[in-house]
């Protein structure tokens, strides 16, 4: 028997191991593409709900100085004189 069959075999062998391994690679990258995909999605969602936390927060700050401004407001005439009643 010749040494060149067997160093055809293995060298086949080698081939279908590298062509499978190549393959496996493809799928790890629709797998890879998949999830940065998603990840970007969730990215956009995330910026979107911190921009909307921000304005929510600036009304809150807003709102709170408005309400400071009537506490002093409602303070100033809780200790005004009483008025007489008419008549």
């Amino acid at each position: 028997m010749s040494l060149t069959k067997p160093l055809r075999t293995i060298a086949l062998g080698a081939t279908i191991v590298a062509t499978l391994g190549l393959g496996a690679c493809a799928t790890y990258d629709d797998d890879f593409a998949r999830v940065n995909s998603r990840l970007d999605q969730l990215d956009t969602k995330v910026q979107g709900a911190a921009q909307s936390a921000e304005s929510a927060n600036q009304s809150a700050q807003q709102a709170n100085q408005r309400l400071d401004q009537l506490e002093g407001r409602v303070q100033q005439l809780e200790t005004a004189p009483g008025r007489k009643p008419r008549g």
